[in-house]
């Protein structure tokens, strides 16, 4: 797979290395369990039935052999496979794009975001956030921004991807919360199930580092969780902690009740 970059940008190029990805992944196809897979993601895209670390071991190879493979490369690669309609393809892309965050810019965060609003479901949504989007907007005043600016896109999946921003660094006991909060806060209403799957989902990888974070957060907003953020936020906190802040939303939910 080695080329040289000045070549591997052009799309005759881009369309052979695509190809040949597509037979590699091929190599690997389980149709019983591209059925199961397609069924579990209620997704339109067609299925290889090809595993995560399949997937994974090809996009490391690819970058492996591919020494001068910079960002504006990777990212017309990750465009081409993504304009695929099938799974395991478009998760190349995202695998591939993972490989070389560290090299991205700030210039190439709208093509990102493309495609978050094209993704056909939570799983490529996901990875995109935590693993190539977060961990480039979070590491700068101008991303906060914008991740600001996402919580309000009338795409949900781009407000979920901003919400999970932070993810990966609350998990590891770092991160900037109060950010975090300041995204969460004015989706606490949201009806959209991703969206409150998404404030959980954070709050609950927080509690397994920094718990006081999450009781905190909690506490301040229990009336105003949805039961589906409440019961995913508090799930890695002791028994006798959930318990008090059950009682705690129960109070304050009781007070807003009119009559």
């Amino acid at each position: 797979m080695r080329e040289a970059v000045s070549r591997s940008r052009t799309p005759a190029a881009i369309s052979e290395r695509v190809r040949a990805l597509t037979a590699q992944l091929a190599a690997h196809a389980d149709p019983e369990r591209a059925v199961q897979a397609q069924r579990y993601l209620k997704s339109e895209l067609r299925f290889l039935g090809v595993t995560v670390p399949v997937v994974r071991k090809t996009a490391a190879q690819l970058v492996g052999e591919s020494p001068g493979l910079g960002s504006a490369d990777a990212l017309q690669l990750a465009e081409a496979l993504w304009r695929s309609d099938v799974h395991e393809l478009r998760s190349l892309a995202i695998s591939i794009l993972e490989r070389v965050r560290s090299q991205l810019r700030a210039a190439e965060v709208p093509a990102l975001l493309e495609l978050v609003r094209g993704a056909d479901t939570w799983a490529h949504v996901d990875w995109l956030a935590t693993k190539v989007l977060g961990p480039l907007l979070v590491r700068s005043a101008r991303g906060r921004k914008t991740l600001q600016a996402w919580v309000r896109d009338d795409n949900f999946w781009v407000r979920r991807t901003a919400l999970l921003a932070w993810h990966d660094e609350l998990l590891a006991g770092r991160g900037d919360f109060e950010h975090f909060a300041t995204l969460a806060r004015p989706l606490l209403g949201e009806r959209e199930f991703f969206i409150r799957k998404a404030i959980g989902w954070v709050l609950r990888s927080t509690a397994r580092r920094t718990p006081e974070r999450t009781i905190a957060f909690v506490r301040e907003h229990a009336a105003e969780l949805s039961g589906l953020s409440f019961r995913e936020a508090t799930r890695n906190l002791p028994p006798a902690q959930i318990k008090a802040l059950t009682a705690l939303r129960e109070r304050q939910r009781a007070a807003l009740s009119p009559g």
